[in-house]
Order: structure tokens, then sequence, then C-alpha cells
């Protein structure tokens, strides 16, 4: 016989806590939008310009970091221009492209709109570090599986980058190993959007992912992807 609290499981646990943890989200985030003037997809538009790499954007590449359609991004690009926040010129390299990129006031209205999320960040402080350490690796294999399917937009993490070499250090506190920088991290370090990401290679993204799911002490063995261009 089962225990009533047996009734759903965990899955379905996690995902109505999720869902409650989205909705703090969205209520914060149209606060803190509105006391600025801007909308939430315009607040996000100025802080994904603030992180990008690149002095410049292309609409549809806002509009893919973004989730939303072409036509939703240029709507929150022309509110921002008009606001003075962004600009948006023609692309040197394509003159029917237009490279977005923020003025100075957008980009200390980027800043100042970065904190808004640090209600959330308090209460994962409360976490001890090895249940951070644990929900962030949840997360990063949920997040995966979200874009494998469509669902979400692509991000910049370890788990999908070149660079990356999963349990390259079997056993040790700091299993993984960044190439990059050519140095060992752990779980707690793994980053979901990082501007020196590069994509591994469509027929090594699958090796990648099973020797970062899988801790075995042989997980480290085995050929690495080449960070060649």
């Amino acid at each position: 016989m089962k225990a009533p609290f047996d009734n759903e499981s965990t899955a379905h646990r996690l995902v109505t806590a999720l869902a409650k943890v989205g909705l703090a989200l969205r209520t914060r985030a149209w606060q803190a939008a509105g006391e600025r003037g801007l909308t939430p997809t315009q607040t996000q538009l100025l802080t994904l310009l603030d992180g990008g790499s690149a002095p410049g954007a292309r609409l549809a590449q806002l509009a893919a970091g973004l989730g939303v359609t072409p036509a939703t991004a240029s709507e929150a690009v022309a509110a921002l221009v008009r606001k003075g926040l962004v600009k948006s010129e023609r692309a040197a390299d394509d003159a029917r492209a237009r490279d977005i990129r923020l003025t100075r006031a957008g980009r200390q209205m980027a800043r100042r709109a970065a904190g808004w999320t640090d209600f959330l960040r308090a209460a994962a402080d409360t976490l001890e570090p090895g249940e951070q350490a644990v929900f962030l690796r949840g997360l990063v294999k949920m997040i995966r599986e979200l874009q494998e399917r469509g669902e979400i937009p692509v991000s910049r993490m370890c788990v999908t980058c070149l660079y990356f070499r999963p349990n390259e250090h079997p056993g040790e506190d700091l299993p993984h190993h960044c190439a990059f920088v050519d140095a060992p991290f752990g779980d707690r370090s793994l980053r979901l959007d990082c501007g020196d990401h590069v994509v591994v290679a469509p027929d090594q993204s699958g090796e990648l992912w099973k020797r970062f799911v899988d801790r075995g002490s042989d997980t480290g063995s085995g050929p690495s992807p080449s960070p060649t261009q």
C-alpha cells in the first residue's frame, strides 16, 4: 500500500517547485523593469547585449538569445532606441544587416538592471555548498535536455563547449578541466553562459555529454575533442 505522500513522483514535485521559482522571477522581473520604465523583454535585451563578447549583435541573434520572435525583438530594439539606450547602425560587413549595440546610458542601465535577481541569489546562498553543486549539476542536465528539444534558447554552457574536459581528474575534488584556461574545476563552477564558449562539433557532443554524466573512474580516459577551429 502506498503512503499518502507517494501519490506523485519526485519529478512532478520538482516541476511544481520550479514553477514556484518561475512565478517569483516573473513577478520580480515586471516589478524591477517597471521601476526603470522598461518591459522585462527590454531589460533582458539590455542584459544580453551587455554580456556579449562582441560589441554589436544582429537582430536574429538577439531573438534567439531571448527565445522570442524576430518581430518581438525588433519592437524591443525600437523602443530602446527611442529611449536612447540602444543604437542600431548599418553593419560594416553586410549592408542589409544592422549592428545593435548599447549606448553609454544603455550600458549603465544594463549594469543596474543586472541585479534584479539578487533576491533569488540570496535564497540560493542558504543552500550548503554540496547542495549547490548537486542542484547546479541537475539544472545543467535539465537545461541541456530542453535545448535538445528546442524548448529554450541554446546557452553557452561548459557541457557543450569544445574546451570542456569532463571528469578528466576522476576521484578528485575538481574532476573537470577547462582547456581554454588550463585549469581544473568542479560542478559548483559549471558555467551556463561563457563568453569564451566554442560549441563542440555535433559528432563529438554525445561522447562529451556521456563523459560528463558518467562519474565512473574511467570517465577521464579516452580522446578529448581537440580545440581547433
